[in-house]
């Protein structure tokens, strides 16, 4: 199933994604005494890969798409990563989402560093063969990058399960056997973990549980937005509404819709599944814009949309108490000081949404080991490592009197510095 373009929310800030990062890289290296050596080794990524690739059109003519791959770091074991089929790609973004993924892996304790990868071009104006041709041509130009071993790509915006079995038959026929463990987010058939499609949205629901509890807020009669009804944002709605809240508003690139007596997420799924992936015409709440439903006086807010939602510009008008970040980035690093004196909790996207990376990983080991779990075993086992993360993060922001976000880098950079000593320096 491929992830739905409704994640694709317009931005409210060119706010540099990879600063944002940097900036909070810097504030909790700060706290932990980061010596100026790893420092320097762990800002900047490791690989940066740019291509130009070639495809022919449908209409016969050949036009040439930008592409990236960004290897943050891989000390922990192989990057892993999602690509992104997006016209807003840049490398800035790119470095950014590696980065992040770095530290997801490390806060979750998964054996992975962080990549990430994605081509500038607008899959919804593509065919599916012009599609098909992208991407292998794009698998054959990352041949030297690509590896079970080395680096994994995964489903991102704009991508799904067809395009990562185009990714795993082209590295298959380059290396002259069949490598399922080269990516994740394939189909069933082709090797992909049960209960990987809901892993990103359950392990939000996780977060906000978890959250909520340390807040002292019962779930039952709670209240939520989440902003974004694709993939992450719809399944989250759904577990949400499962676990007792109520779901007051959603929303997609059609707009956003706010019921104050609550809507009912999987009927709202069922519409956008039968209306072309959108919610456009939806008639579950009256016709609200995506400002207004991220400045809702709701418990929690869920932002699983794009980066820079939650800005300098609406963060003094957010009313959520908690707000669990289902998206990479949705809050910018100039309005975290503003929520954080509002008093606002806000579970951060390296740990709220790395359910995702945390089942990726599981079926990476079901690939190696040539034996499946059962759906049920993947619930439980993703669900116990988010709830050990967020733990551990937890009593990290007491040790360090610290928002739980700055508290994640901080638990995420030691151990990556850890590793990055007992391997030994780079130019020794």
């Amino acid at each position: 199933m491929k992830i739905n373009m409704s994640e694709n929310v317009i931005k409210h800030s060119s706010e540099n994604p990879f600063q944002s990062m940097i900036s909070r890289f810097d504030k909790a290296a700060k706290l932990i005494g980061l010596d100026e050596s790893d420092y320097n080794v762990l800002k900047a990524p490791q690989k940066t890969v740019i291509v130009n690739i070639p495809v022919t059109m449908d209409d016969g003519k050949v036009r040439v798409f930008e592409g990236f791959r960004v290897v943050h770091n891989a000390n922990l074991g192989p990057s892993k990563g999602g690509i992104r089929y997006s016209m807003d790609v840049n490398l800035d973004e790119v470095k950014a989402l590696a980065a992040w993924m770095t530290w997801k892996c490390a806060v979750v304790g998964i054996p992975y560093g962080g990549g990430k990868g994605g081509i500038k071009c607008d899959p919804r104006s593509m065919s599916k063969g012009e599609l098909e041709r992208l991407t292998r041509s794009y698998t054959d130009l990352m041949f030297n990058v690509f590896g079970p071993d080395k680096d994994i790509p995964a489903p991102d915006m704009g991508t799904g399960q067809q395009e990562m079995a185009w990714i795993m038959d082209e590295y298959s026929k380059l290396i002259g056997y069949s490598s399922p463990a080269v990516v994740t987010g394939k189909p069933i058939v082709l090797g992909g973990s049960l209960g990987r499609v809901e892993a990103t949205g359950r392990g939000v629901m996780v977060s906000t549980r978890s959250a909520l509890g340390k807040l002292g807020i019962s779930p039952v009669g709670s209240t939520c937005a989440v902003q974004g009804f694709g993939n992450v944002g719809s399944i989250s709605a759904k577990l949400l509404a499962m676990q007792g809240l109520k779901v007051l508003a959603i929303s997609d690139i059609s707009g956003a819709y706010y019921n104050p007596n609550g809507l009912d997420a999987e009927e709202a799924i069922a519409y956008r599944d039968s209306n072309n992936g959108t919610l456009e015409g939806y008639k579950g709440g009256e016709k609200i814009t995506n400002n207004e439903l991220l400045e809702l006086d709701v418990t929690v807010l869920v932002p699983a949309a794009m980066e820079d939602q939650i800005t300098e510009e609406n963060a003094e008008r957010i009313k959520a108490k908690l707000i669990v970040e289902g998206a990479n980035g949705p809050t910018s690093a100039s309005a975290d000081d503003i929520l954080n004196k509002k008093g606002i909790m806000i579970v951060p996207d390296i740990l709220a949404n790395a359910g995702g990376v945390t089942v990726s990983y599981f079926e990476w080991v079901q690939n190696r080991l040539g034996y499946f779990w059962t759906e049920e075993r993947v619930y439980r086992r993703a669900d116990r490592v988010m709830k050990t993360a967020f733990e551990s993060v937890y009593a990290a922001s007491k040790e360090y009197n610290c928002s739980l976000r700055i508290a994640a880098y901080a638990v995420a950079i030691k151990k990556v510095a850890e590793v990055e000593k007992l391997r030994g320096k780079f130019g020794v």
